[in-house]
């Protein structure tokens, strides 16, 4: 078994899908397919996993490649509060860490979720008309334009 610590999380062990090989510099060990074993890491994570901790909470992230200033911006945090729960200074708290398994979830199955947070983020309430116009059209119903 390899253990896998480069990944961030100290608990994650290899069965195969990994070569070791001789260096100049010593003995080293690859991974075959980087990208999906993270996919599967996340995955269990967000699947199994009770509570993130702050280790898994930045190994989301960085799956998710996106900054901590991002990741809050998305999820409606401070940049410093993604900050606290990675560096295990703050627990995340259940909203926002339902939010981060929705968008490794969406990453992974193609939806676009960081799409309509992103759009969520920009919105601005002080601009929002209390009037909505609707349409029927052979297709449903749709604002009317």
């Amino acid at each position: 078994m390899y253990h896998y610590a480069d990944c961030g999380l100290d608990y994650v062990y290899l069965k195969n899908g990994y070569v070791e090989m001789e260096t100049a510099y010593g003995p080293a060990s690859g991974i075959t397919d980087v990208e999906g074993l993270h996919q599967a890491i996340a995955l269990h994570l967000v699947k199994y996993k009770p509570r993130f901790s702050g280790a898994e909470a930045q190994f989301l992230r960085k799956h998710l490649d996106l900054s901590q200033s991002h990741l809050g911006q998305l999820i409606g945090v401070d940049e410093s509060s993604v900050r606290a729960w990675e560096k295990h200074r703050e627990r995340i708290t259940k909203p926002a860490e339902r939010l981060m398994r929705a968008l490794v979830v969406g990453k992974v199955h193609s939806v676009e979720i960081s799409e309509l947070l992103e759009q969520i983020s920009h919105l601005n309430r002080d601009a929002y008309q209390n009037r909505l116009e609707l349409e029927e059209t052979a297709s449903g119903w749709v604002v009317a334009g």
